[in-house]
């Protein structure tokens, strides 16, 4: 018999987006990490610290992108205090590389406040990130794992969870899965990222980071799709303007018709 789990994440869901008074609390003193108008009212406010929230690619090829958006949390989550751990395998770090400091502090990172772990397997990251997430001197921490992550499962979510709320909910949690959106999870949301078009600068050079956003778990509220952009100047996210796309033409290409994206 399967296990209710789903079920009941799908019940809550549905009510609190009837009503937004019965989304779970957020434990005493958490931070949340703000969005724009759109995405802060799903999450009732903002992304919460003091939990855990889970990263997937869309594809492999969606695997920069993800680690971009879990970086860019990482600086929302950091202003004026705190480091940023960041934990991965050896295995994770030689299939997927690893950061580069200055392009992090380009990008609204300071690279002298992110601490990189490395461990021989998927449950000592597991480990460290619980008695990571008890730690109130980290802003935020990051624990990366290949292919689907097995290894978190619902029991080691559930520990993380846990371990997040102890901290005193100044700490945020990420678990950035390669893969593996379908695994039962504890997790209080969980976000399948893919890299979306953004606008040229000024310049004709490239433009901001653009993320295509599905929430498809939200313990506290209803779930959705969003494109935005990170300003990594301002530190804030923001809602993408639409891009102009072309239209397949039938035979001719000064006759395509323009559609937007966004």
């Amino acid at each position: 018999m399967g296990s209710a789990a789903p079920t009941i994440d799908r019940l809550r869901q549905t009510l609190a987006g009837i009503d937004p008074s019965l989304r779970p609390a957020l434990p005493g003193g958490s931070r949340q990490i703000g969005f724009d108008a759109g995405i802060g009212a799903v999450l009732g406010g903002g992304l919460a610290c003091g939990g855990l929230h889970e990263l997937v690619p869309v594809g492999p090829v969606h695997l920069a992108a993800a680690t971009g958006f879990a970086m860019a949390l990482a600086a929302l989550s950091g202003r004026g205090r705190g480091e940023t751990l960041w934990i991965a395998t050896d295995y994770a770090a030689s299939e997927a590389g690893g950061p580069y400091g200055p392009g992090l502090d380009l990008f609204g990172v300071d690279s002298a406040r992110l601490v990189m772990l490395r461990v021989p397997r998927a449950v000592d990251v597991l480990w460290a990130m619980e008695e990571a997430l008890r730690c109130g001197a980290l802003s935020s921490v990051i624990a990366e794992l290949t292919g689907d992550g097995a290894d978190a499962g619902l029991t080691a979510t559930r520990r993380l969870s846990l371990a997040a709320r102890e901290g005193k909910g100044v700490c945020l949690g990420l678990l950035l899965r390669h893969g593996g959106l379908s695994m039962p999870s504890a997790a209080s949301t969980r976000w399948q990222v893919a890299a979306a078009a953004s606008e040229p600068d000024r310049f004709g050079g490239l433009g901001r980071a653009a993320f295509e956003l599905s929430l498809v778990k939200n313990r506290r509220g209803p779930c959705g799709r969003w494109i935005i952009t990170w300003d990594h100047h301002e530190h804030v996210f923001q809602p993408a303007v639409p891009v102009g796309v072309a239209a397949p033409p039938l035979d001719r290409s000064d006759r395509a018709r323009l559609s937007h994206a966004g």
